[in-house]
């Protein structure tokens, strides 16, 4: 089976503040990697022609130089909105497929549905729930992003009620494992 190829740009979040685990998450060990995140970034490599991390630092070991980084523009706040604008001011393309780096379970299957159905909107996975920061966004949503910030409003949920959005249905509830606390990551390893 020939692996997929996708032209629009992957970005994995890592700039959370890993509050629930009690340490930054995107830096724990995972599977035969020194950390989630070179995990996440190997794993999903192959099947995007660019590739990003977003983050506040430079924390990775395993990247060579930054050009693989898109630094958040706000550094003294943390919110997935600062992130999504920090992105779209540093790429220039109109769409780009996201995802945190705290769920490694995602297939590429999900990931090539999410992109192939987003030809006119925004896409995001839910299963018994949404899945904010698992899909595809749009660079139109940079001017609401935008004014969400000036008015200090970083809630995910409330942009995505006015963008042009679609919401995939997946089954797989273990695919979204969402690695929040130690026992996620406790069964995300028991899962490998």
């Amino acid at each position: 089976m020939i692996k997929p190829h996708f032209d629009i740009p992957c970005v994995i979040l890592c700039g959370g503040r890993s509050s629930r685990m009690g340490e930054d998450k995107s830096l724990l060990p995972f599977s035969n990697y020194n950390t989630l995140t070179q995990y996440q970034f190997d794993r999903l490599k192959t099947h995007f022609k660019n590739i990003y991390l977003s983050s506040k630092t430079n924390k990775f070991d395993f990247l060579k130089s930054d050009e693989n980084i898109i630094f958040d523009n706000i550094e003294d706040e943390s919110s997935p909105l600062i992130a999504l604008k920090s992105i779209f001011e540093t790429i220039k393309s109109d769409k780009v497929f996201i995802l945190t780096v705290d769920t490694p379970f995602v297939k590429i299957e999900t990931i090539a549905k999410l992109i192939n159905e987003s030809l006119n909107s925004s896409t995001i996975a839910i299963t018994s729930r949404e899945h904010n920061l698992c899909g595809v966004y749009e660079r139109s949503c940079l001017k609401i992003i935008n004014q969400m910030l000036k008015e200090n409003n970083h809630k995910i949920g409330f942009l995505l009620k006015r963008i042009e959005l679609k919401k995939i249905e997946f089954f797989d509830e273990n695919e979204f494992l969402n690695l929040n606390k130690k026992e996620d990551y406790q069964k995300a390893l028991s899962l490998i």
